[in-house]
């Protein structure tokens, strides 16, 4: 009880400057801005960046998000009905996280190429074969779902959970399910630790619960991810490439274009 308390407590806490009204949001973005380091002063490139990332910034916030769910409930588009092929696929970008029990990971986990030496810090391990980043083993194919806001998280478990159930015997994939928090707050190392203590947890070992912390506009960019009300699902194989892609909440048929991607990134090992 109490520590359902003290989550919906630092949910709130977390919440708070996303609904926060778009004039407020705005004057602490120009604030911020502002303030340059001392060392970019001189700069002029860097400068014109962090001019450009303000003025995107302003240009969307919560209203033009939510307006486009109500339209669209998330689907921002359609999943993919095939596998995107390997010459036309993107790595998806990296991306730093932290588990519940205070384990860093980077993702994705990424094999060595089958006809060159393994990346630093992979091994491969002689008796199965299986490629380990670390201590980690490195998945044939991780389904990565991103959530920005607490409302999304239902989306990503449509996609995760049936994912899971048709994998629950055979096959080495992993799903990641991803929470995005851009609190300064609860990313201050000491509030950190407490919120990781109370958040929800996994007692799948295929399925990790993970939590990023901080500015993430680049990453964002990189995958032309605009609306923050939505989730966001990336099949990515070995060697880090997004190989399917879907959004919002999962029908039944995008269910099964994505179980046929997932077999076939497991066949490619």
């Amino acid at each position: 009880m109490l520590r359902a308390r003290a989550a919906e407590i630092l949910r709130r806490a977390a919440g708070a400057s996303a609904s926060a009204g778009g004039a407020r949001l705005a004057a602490r973005a120009v604030f911020a801005r502002g303030f340059l380091d001392r060392h970019k002063m001189g700069n002029k490139e860097a400068i014109e960046k962090e001019k450009a990332r303000l003025s995107d910034e302003m240009s969307r916030g919560y209203f033009a998000d939510f307006s486009e769910i109500r339209k669209n409930a998330g689907k921002l588009a359609m999943a993919n009905k095939i596998i995107i092929p390997e010459v036309a696929a993107v790595k998806f970008p990296d991306l730093s996280v932290q588990s519940p029990d205070g384990r860093e990971l980077n993702l994705p986990l990424i094999a060595p190429p089958k006809n060159g030496d393994a990346q630093a810090g992979n091994t491969v391990d002689p008796q199965n074969g299986d490629c380990r980043a670390g201590d980690m083993v490195v998945p044939d194919a991780s389904l990565v779902c991103l959530s920005f806001r607490a409302s999304s998280q239902k989306m990503t478990e449509s996609w995760s959970l049936p994912l899971l159930d048709a994998f629950s015997s055979a096959g080495n994939i992993q799903v990641y399910e991803v929470s995005f928090i851009d609190s300064w707050l609860l990313s201050s190392s000491p509030l950190r630790r407490v919120f990781l203590k109370v958040m929800r947890k996994s007692n799948n070992p295929r399925r990790q619960v993970v939590y990023a912390f901080g500015d993430h506009y680049y990453f964002r960019k990189k995958l032309h991810i605009l609306n923050l009300l939505t989730g966001y699902i990336y099949l990515v194989d070995r060697l880090g490439r997004v190989r399917w892609q879907g959004f919002g909440s999962a029908t039944q048929e995008e269910l099964s274009s994505l179980t046929a991607c997932a077999s076939i990134l497991l066949d490619e090992k």
